[in-house]
């Protein structure tokens, strides 16, 4: 049975917010991104059945946008404390306790954890784009995986596509 999974980073950051990291909110630019997404996974019919997001204000807003957009309730939304700061063998852990009955997850979290995971996740190995990242801001990865969740391991993906919100329509 085919799954996919969905990796989103956040979306911009406020910068100029009196906060510290955890809690520093979206900007205009991350809020309109989050919400481009959202749309896109709409128009592509890419409704995830499992949201799992770092529980850091940045990471749960661009979760919310987009859930919003896909029409998804809020008890889709699941917070996990192991997504802030994570190193590639905690993103495997959380991932790896994703309930088998969901066919496509969307996990929504931070660099630069999440581009060091996708690299070891997916083969063949990806080249870094220009600017040299393969996850800016409000990104998303889509990944086909062909195991169960529990027994995912390195370069078990196969990468179907990176979309990055500047290379959307406005809407």
């Amino acid at each position: 049975m085919t799954r996919e999974l969905l990796i989103l980073r956040h979306g911009k950051s406020d910068w100029t917010a009196q906060a510290d990291d955890f809690d520093r909110p979206l900007n205009r630019r991350g809020r309109r991104s989050a919400k481009r997404i959202g749309q896109w996974l709409l128009s592509h019919q890419l409704v995830p059945d499992c949201v799992i997001c770092s529980p850091a204000l940045r990471a749960v807003s661009t979760a919310k946008r987009v859930c919003k957009v896909l029409g998804l309730h809020a008890q889709v939304l699941e917070t996990d404390a192991r997504l802030y700061e994570a190193p590639t063998a905690r993103l495997y852990e959380v991932i790896r306790e994703v309930p088998e009955v969901a066919r496509r997850v969307l996990l929504v979290g931070h660099n630069p954890g999440l581009e060091m995971f996708l690299s070891s996740f997916v083969q063949p190995s990806l080249p870094l784009p220009e600017d040299g990242k393969l996850l800016p801001t409000a990104t998303l990865a889509r990944v086909f995986v062909q195991k169960k969740w529990a027994d995912l391991d390195e370069k078990d993906g196969a990468l179907i596509s990176i979309i990055r919100p500047k290379s959307l329509p406005e809407s």
